[in-house]
């Protein structure tokens, strides 16, 4: 669409990728270019401020809360190189089109280039939901306004998550550790990771048990002869099965009114049933109708999408990203399950020329958001464009973890307009009398689908993974009542209930949608921020809380409970879009949250109790930091209790001393108590695995350490202890970590003596070298000067012979270290630079190179599906933030007096004394667990 004769625009949008695209869509006379995200932002600490505002006592904030909550905005440091290019593009053109992103971030961009570029020519915003040449040139020729109510919203929001973050976080910093943060949706999320980690550490489990039946039809006719059903009640009482169960003791509910069947009951009832005969009872048929799922929103997509393909809530909105910014899906932060009426007919003339007419229903479907306080009424996630491409059309042209994406995308959209998938499902009641006069009812059930409809495109996975799937059928044979069956075997089947699964990112981000909590755009970030933060780790896909998540929850839950209150945060969210919506005025709502007024949010304990400020200043005092570090466990069976204690090293064990005796107060340095109550947890533990048998395991059996005899040959003690990275046997200097196979309460004396031979010498190369055999971090290896290599099993490192040795180091490495390795993947030509871009392997992991500037992989990024714009991208934020400073070197000092003679040799001495004490510490510490070193804390927040 070319512009007016002689006028020259520029269009700012977010990213190169985008301006890439977007540039091809508009005629000549247009200039687009990327802004890299947002401009400003509130300063992130002291040296961010400028000089003429450090005085001021709320330089620190960046927020002039005692004057309407002014904010003091600073460019990026990152972004000042971008901000001089677009001033300079600013004086050239006749008119300026903002067209970021069409959300309140987007809009709140859009309004700090306003106040940053300052033009002196006409502004306009154009947005569009999709990349694609109509929707571009319709945005141009409809332009509108900045809206400052989002840009209001937006701003509150930044504001609200300050003042959080930077008063809420010193309190942590003083009572848990320096470095830590809180934030407004961060510290909800963490809160909700704990809670079902103490559900799981409170769990007991039960055993039950049911009886299997296969039981087969005389004459079945063409279904199946033989089907399973499983007993459901004896004498006409229900069989317990697990939801019959109290979760923290293990037992059966009060008044429940189920038979509890043990293995010795279960097998003897089918003992009794064994040859008896099955008459069917009961037969119920039923109409089954499945209606299709809603069009993806940000949460379900990537809740598919991390059960589908196994992404992580950053990876799926990266690629979501590119798949937006290149015009091939529409925008996909969104909470909207709308599709525009284009969308609409598009999908369903694609049902018919893939499925035919019968599975494109009469009238198109509508769908209703479920979604607590959605935000803006945007368009559900859908391919782009009039005409759906299929995944088969842009198969060629999508990197691997793009096609995946929008073939989800695709058929999820497709699917949302097609017709029920629809059938029948039976239950049927079957009743067995055993030898013993017991009436036993078995019960089935099968599902037949006659038209599965949507379910030809798409079936949506489920957080249970032993889920059945929704197209799947059991198909039983034709029964009726009072039809006789028999019995071709009769199994015992036990069972155990289990405790309530961990969140994974997609449930987790379920709960959060479910709950108000958080936004579209927040999502991803917030999986981020608590893993980040060292509050949650991941195991596979399953989120588990550390300790230190715990200590901060106690902390906020004791102390400060309203600010993680689940339906306080959601009221937040609430008061936020009455802002974007006009409703409300964003001065009234940080008022009522920071000083208590009873203007705006009136009815909230915050304002009530004299606000944020307040609440975070008085009574700090009175916070028991000790109390709030302490994890309680259980009371062991000497009436001793055992905590974890989050300290400065890591979490440990601790307990009380044998007749209620306290520990003894630490030495200066130390994390507190003697040695002989505490003992470490090692890591990669969860919370949940500190049973009372792994706690006694980690005390090993009580004292913190075990002798297990004397070495004959130096008559020096054998003592079996637990260090941070598990247990290790000691005598004299000599250390050596237990091996994959042992354990402790086990391992013997010739055992520790087998372990502290290592290293042990193979024997002496033809050259002189000696030959060795040990264990390291990554398992046994065999050793000659700096060559390595490893060996296949444990028991190795004690059998080796010198030849076998030397044919392994003989043998060329799998992967040379030294060796400079090939690059990973070579990308192509830079299209900002026209540099040939590669990715290498660095000492920090992955890294894209164009020979002048490096840019690490991100979390979750991996060379196979970078793309190309990605790279482009990634390197032009390095090169705007220049060239790293160099470090100078350090002053050279004045030469040192020479000493006399005496001086010289009793120096000398002293140096190989001190030489020899070295040498002896550090071969004790090579094999001790090390302590990392204690960091500074820092005067920055994060803020989420």
């Amino acid at each position: 669409m070319p512009s007016k004769a002689g006028t020259t625009r520029l269009v700012i949008v977010e990213s190169p990728a985008k301006a890439k695209t977007i540039s091809g869509y508009l005629g000549p006379g247009y200039v687009v270019e990327a802004s890299f995200g947002h401009v400003r932002d509130l300063p992130r600490n002291a040296a961010d401020v400028p000089a003429k505002y450090k005085g001021e006592a709320w330089a620190r904030l960046g927020v002039d809360v005692d004057n309407g909550f002014h904010a003091l905005y600073v460019v990026s440091a990152d972004r000042r190189q971008q901000i001089s290019k677009l001033v300079k593009l600013a004086k050239e053109v006749d008119e300026i089109f903002l067209a970021t992103d069409e959300d309140r971030e987007g809009e709140a961009i859009a309004w700090h280039l306003v106040e940053t570029l300052k033009p002196k020519v006409p502004v306009k915003r154009m947005v569009f939901h999709e990349i694609t040449k109509p929707a571009i040139q319709a945005a141009v020729a409809n332009p509108r306004e900045i809206d400052r109510d989002l840009v209001d919203a937006q701003e509150a929001r930044r504001i609200l998550d300050r003042l959080y973050g930077y008063e809420v976080s010193p309190v942590l910093w003083k009572k848990v550790m320096p470095k830590l943060s809180a934030g407004r949706v961060q510290s909800v999320a963490t809160r909700i990771v704990v809670e079902r980690e103490r559900q799981r550490m409170a769990f007991r489990t039960a055993e039950y048990w049911d009886i299997l039946a296969t039981l087969a039809v005389a004459n079945a006719g063409e279904g199946p002869r033989a089907f399973n059903a499983t007993l459901i009640a004896l004498n006409g009482d229900r069989i317990a099965t697990g939801k019959d169960f109290e979760p923290t003791t293990g037992r059966v509910r009060a008044g429940a009114g189920v038979v509890h069947l043990d293995e010795g009951g279960a097998r003897g009832l089918a003992a009794r049933l064994d040859g008896r005969p099955f008459t069917v009872t009961r037969v119920e048929e039923k109409p089954y109708r499945r209606r299709p799922y809603a069009p993806f929103i940000t949460s379900t997509l990537q809740q598919e999408a991390a059960r589908k393909l196994r992404l992580s809530s950053q990876q799926t909105m990266r690629t979501a990203q590119r798949l937006y910014e290149n015009g091939y899906i529409t925008y996909m932060r969104t909470d909207s399950v709308n599709l525009s009426e284009t969308a609409i007919s598009a999908a369903r003339r694609q049902i018919v020329e893939l499925y035919g007419e019968r599975s494109v229903p009469p009238e198109p479907r509508r769908y209703t958001g479920k979604v607590k306080n959605a935000q803006e009424a945007h368009e559900a996630i859908r391919p782009a464009g009039d005409n759906f491409r299929t995944p088969g059309e842009v198969a060629k042209e999508l990197s691997a973890e793009e096609f995946k994406l929008y073939e989800l995308i695709w058929r999820r959209t497709i699917a949302s307009q097609m017709t029920d998938a629809v059938g029948s499902s039976v239950s049927v009641r079957i009743r067995a009398v055993s030898t013993s006069q017991e009436e036993a009812d078995f019960g089935a059930t099968g599902k037949t689908i006659t038209d599965p409809g949507f379910l030809r495109a798409y079936v949506e996975s489920s957080d249970d993974e032993n889920a059945e799937a929704e197209d799947a059928e059991r198909r039983l044979p034709t029964l009726v009542k009072d039809q006789p069956l028999t019995a071709d075997e009769l199994a015992a089947q036990g069972h155990h209930t289990q405790p309530p699964s961990r969140y994974t990112e997609a449930s987790l981000v379920k709960a959060l949608e479910e709950l108000g909590i958080g936004r579209p755009s927040t999502y991803a970030s917030i999986m981020q921020t608590i893993q980040d933060r060292g509050y949650v780790t991941k195991r596979g896909q399953a989120m588990i809380p550390t300790f230190l998540a715990f200590a901060v929850i106690g902390l906020m839950e004791r102390h400060y409970p309203r600010l993680i209150d689940y339906d306080f945060t959601a009221s937040m969210e609430n008061e936020l879009d009455e802002i974007a919506g006009g409703d409300h005025a964003a001065v009234d709502f940080l008022t009522a949250f920071y000083f208590g007024s009873s203007n705006g949010a009136g009815d909230q304990d915050i304002a009530r109790s004299g606000g944020l400020k307040k609440l975070v200043t008085e009574n700090v005092s009175e916070i028991d930091a000790r109390s709030v570090n302490s994890i309680p466990l259980f009371t062991d069976d000497d009436g001793r209790e055992v905590v974890v204690r989050v300290g400065r090293y890591g979490p440990y064990l601790q307990r009380e001393l044998p007749g209620g005796e306290q520990p003894a107060p630490a030495a200066e340095g130390e994390e507190g108590g003697t040695q002989g109550d505490r003992a470490p947890i090692p890591e990669g533990l969860a919370p949940d695995e500190l049973t009372p048998e792994k706690v006694h395991e980690l005390f090993l059996g009580g004292s913190g350490e075990r002798k297990l005899g004397d070495d004959p040959a130096t008559g020096e003690p054998i003592v079996l202890k637990s260090g941070r990275f598990g247990p290790y046997v000691s005598s004299g200097e000599r250390k050596s970590s237990l091996l994959r196979s042992q354990t402790p309460d086990s391992l013997s004396l010739e055992e520790a003596l087998r372990l502290l031979s290592l290293p042990r010498l193979v024997g002496v190369a033809p050259d002189g070298v000696e030959v060795f055999a040990n264990n390291g971090r990554y398992g046994p290896y065999v050793k000659r000067g700096e060559e390595f290599r490893s060996l296949e099993s444990e028991e190795q490192m004690f059998t080796v012979g010198l030849d076998e040795a030397l044919a392994l180091l003989a043998a060329p490495k799998t992967r040379g270290r030294r060796a400079a390795a090939p690059p990973l993947r070579e990308m192509g030509v830079d299209p900002a630079t026209e540099k040939p871009l590669v990715i290498k392997d660095g000492r920090f992991g992955p890294y894209v190179t164009d020979g002048e500037f490096n840019a690490s992989l991100r979390r979750g990024q991996t060379p196979e599906a970078l793309t190309l714009e990605e790279a482009s991208e990634m390197l032009a934020e390095k090169r705007a933030k220049g060239p790293a400073p160099r470090k100078k070197a350090a002053a050279k000092k004045a030469p040192a007096k020479k000493a006399t003679a005496t001086k010289k040799t009793a120096a000398a001495s002293k140096s190989t004394a001190a030489k020899k004490t070295t040498t002896a510490k550090a071969t004790a510490k090579k094999a001790a667990p090390k302590k990392a070193a204690p960091k500074k804390a820092t005067a920055s927040p994060a803020e989420k």
